[in-house]
């Protein structure tokens, strides 16, 4: 019996490349058929070209692994520019076969799947740290100091100690060998790990920052300045979680 294009275009969603149905749908003249093995074809090059960049974005640790470092981990922060909240940074060292292939820069991420990339890095992370440093501190110290800091606090909370540092963009204050990348989240994995792990931290905590101080869309905006929170700032003045050397909150209270 011959199957249905429906049945055929069902079971293409989630077939690999090496399916052995794969031949006799090929020669099948329906232009349903092959219109469903283009969408095919197309998902598998997607999947195929994801895996090849993630592999290219494992060359600084392979290189280390190859120099016989165990646990290399990669550190970054989030949440430099905003008005309000934290400076939170993230330290993970991954395996030699982690493979969760969508890894890489937050930034270039959904919540949603920063969300589920999050769990998985947890699980399969040899050790992961977070640090977090308040809107008070990053007043007295500036704010890429704060950075700094929130990094070392990461490195310092990992389970398993890093033998090398992976950093975006910065050197951590830290007696470890580093290696400092700019736009590091991108080109490293274990950088990119680092930024999911904190991105999803801090936004949970501007979520719950929106709860205990409501009218300036903390949940949204994550403290950056929006038209909505310089609003509210506007109206409603600064809150405790405000940065008061930032130049918006700074010119309220002069």
């Amino acid at each position: 019996m011959t199957e249905t294009i429906t049945t055929i275009r069902t079971a293409l969603k989630t077939a690999q490349h090496d399916d052995p149905r794969l031949t006799a749908w090929r020669l099948d003249p329906r232009a349903g058929v092959q219109a469903a093995l283009r969408s095919f074809d197309r998902r598998i090059e997607r999947a195929a070209k994801q895996k090849a960049d993630f592999m290219t974005r494992f060359s600084f640790e392979s290189e280390l692994w190859e120099q016989g470092y165990q646990a290399v981990a990669g550190t970054d922060e989030v949440g430099r520019g905003p008005l309000a909240g934290p400076v939170v940074a993230a330290a993970v060292i991954l395996p030699r076969d982690f493979d969760v292939y969508g890894v890489i820069d937050s930034k270039q991420l959904s919540e949603k799947v920063r969300d589920l990339l999050v769990n998985e890095i947890k699980e399969k992370a040899i050790a992961y740290g977070v640090g977090i440093v308040s809107a008070e501190r990053i007043d007295e110290i500036n704010i890429y100091e704060a950075s700094r800091e929130a990094m070392k606090q990461a490195v310092e909370a990992l389970a398993v100690p890093a033998d090398y540092l992976l950093v975006d963009a910065m050197v951590v204050d830290v007696p470890l060998p580093q290696l400092k990348l700019i736009k590091g989240d991108a080109r490293s994995n274990t950088i990119g790990a680092a930024s999911i792990l904190a991105k999803v931290t801090r936004d949970a905590i501007m979520v719950a920052y929106d709860k205990e101080y409501p009218g300036y869309d903390f949940a949204n905006n994550d403290g950056y300045g929006t038209k909505k929170h310089l609003l509210a700032l506007k109206t409603l003045g600064p809150t405790p979680i405000h940065r008061k050397t930032f130049a918006p909150v700074k010119n309220l209270l002069s």
